[in-house]
């Protein structure tokens, strides 16, 4: 019985570390938006909500979005509008994150109607 406790409450801690695995070996999937309206608030706030939908995709680890922060350093790009970053946990998954009809729906109802040009970066941890 006392064993089987100690195992009951070590479970978790199996599970974490397997986010913990997923997260170490994930894929950044980084995404600039240039607006065709440049520095359009209400279009802005607009591809910020719905990429927060990317969230219920299966696989989705993360998903952060953001305003560009103007800079006076040269190194900086703050040329662009909005910043999405989605995390997944492999190749495979971002794949189907890219196929999944919640994204693809974005794409079309927001994204592609509000955007001028899109740079995209992957990367593995």
């Amino acid at each position: 019985m006392k064993y089987l406790l100690v195992i009951f409450l070590m479970l978790p801690l199996g599970c974490a570390s397997l986010e913990q695995v997923e997260r170490a070996q994930a894929v950044q999937h980084v995404v600039l938006c240039w607006l065709k309206e440049p520095g359009n608030p209400s279009h802005r706030a607009r591809i910020m909500e719905v990429s927060r939908t990317f969230r219920s995709i299966p696989g989705v680890l993360e998903v952060r979005v953001g305003e560009v922060i103007a800079s006076d350093r040269e190194i900086v790009d703050d040329s662009f509008d909005v910043a999405i970053l989605v995390v997944v946990p492999d190749g495979r998954r971002l794949q189907e994150y890219l196929d999944h009809p919640i994204h693809e729906q974005a794409k079309q109802d927001v994204l592609l109607p509000l955007v001028d040009r899109v740079v995209v970066y992957d990367f593995q941890k």
